[in-house]
């Protein structure tokens, strides 16, 4: 099979593979539609994700969708032929942590497309894989492979919002405009912001959140009188979310967030903290949440997809067949054209 590997940084391989083995409990799924991540993206050009470095070929991929090509032996309610999402976390289900319902922080956790373990978590760029049959759900014939690869990114939004707690009738600010943040203003809508502003640098990804549902826009770059309405009286904004990874970022939401109101890291943040006034959590007393990937949103998000309660078209910039994929990861990589580009097969 047709394995995209990454060997070091700038160095992305297209290799034949052979097929993995299937137990009783898994399903072989030909994958179709995979999403490109800002964390693939870090994997490509510089060989590794903050502390974790690829020490041997790394298949990226982690948003993906597919067709059940094979059933294991115990596998029941999946049928060959049907259209699935991939949910790439698989929890061990007995540490402290997935036992309390946290199994996101599972401490035996398998992430496709991660080399935060030894030996490497490969992902689902390439033509098959094989996964336990819990990780597949089944979607509707009618939805797209590209629209079903969405159900990752929308599980970490989904994941940021519950975090946050209630924000009906409240104002909500997202900072950086990349697909999670676009995911996030689209979740927060669904959850009944009365107010959805978009922040980033960048106006392309800006545009795109005004199609799905922001209703204030700001370019930072540019429009520092916009971003300082927002600070005066201590803060007006009920509910802040980091999704750009910055520190930058982090100050913008610690400054406009209102006394007693929540700020919500979703980016991982990298940089220098100098001038981030982190003081301000304290003085206004803020509820600072950080939100880490997904427990059962994932399911949630497939089901809101499948009955079209979101519409993520607008965030799809470009699917590319394999052969391409060197070309769909600079395409990626260019926040001035690109959302969310995917890889096919």
């Amino acid at each position: 099979m047709r394995n995209c590997e990454i060997h070091g940084a700038r160095d992305l391989r297209i290799a034949d593979r052979p097929a993995e083995p299937l137990a009783a409990h898994q399903v072989r799924v030909g994958v179709k539609a995979v999403g490109i991540c800002g964390s693939d993206l870090h994997y490509y050009q510089h060989g590794r994700v903050g502390d974790f470095v690829i020490r041997a070929p790394l298949t990226p991929g982690h948003e993906a969708s597919g067709q059940v090509l094979e059933l294991g032996a115990q596998v029941q309610g999946l049928q060959p032929g049907q259209r699935v999402a991939l949910n790439p976390s698989r929890s061990c289900g007995v540490c402290r942590f997935c036992r309390a319902g946290a199994a996101n922080h599972c401490e035996n956790v398998h992430f496709f497309g991660s080399a935060s373990k030894w030996p490497h978590m490969q992902g689902a760029m390439r033509e098959q894989v094989v996964l336990d049959a819990a990780q597949c759900i089944a979607v509707p014939d009618a939805l797209s492979y590209e629209v079903a690869a969405f159900g990752e990114p929308l599980a970490v939004a989904l994941h940021a919002v519950r975090q946050a707690g209630s924000l009906l009738g409240k104002s909500v600010m997202v900072v950086g405009a990349g697909p999670i943040g676009a995911l996030v203003l689209m979740a927060a809508r669904l959850a009944g912001a009365s107010a959805l502003i978009a922040a980033d640098i960048v106006d392309q990804p800006l545009a795109v959140c005004a199609r799905v549902g922001a209703t204030m826009s700001i370019n930072l770059s540019r429009d520092a009188a916009a971003l300082q309405a927002l600070t005066q009286g201590r803060g007006q904004v009920d509910v802040c979310f980091e999704v750009s990874g910055s520190h930058a970022a982090l100050a913008n939401c610690i400054r406009a967030t209102r006394p007693c109101g929540t700020v919500v890291q979703v980016g991982s943040l990298g940089g220098s903290s100098e001038g981030c006034p982190f003081n301000q959590i304290m003085v206004k007393s803020l509820h600072y949440i950080g939100s880490f990937r997904f427990v059962d949103e994932y399911a949630w998000a497939v089901d809101y997809l499948s009955r079209g309660l979101l519409d993520v078209a607008p965030l799809l910039t470009q699917a590319l067949p394999v052969e391409r994929v060197h070309e769909a990861f600079a395409l990626a990589a260019d926040r001035h054209q690109a959302m969310k580009v995917m890889v096919t097969f």
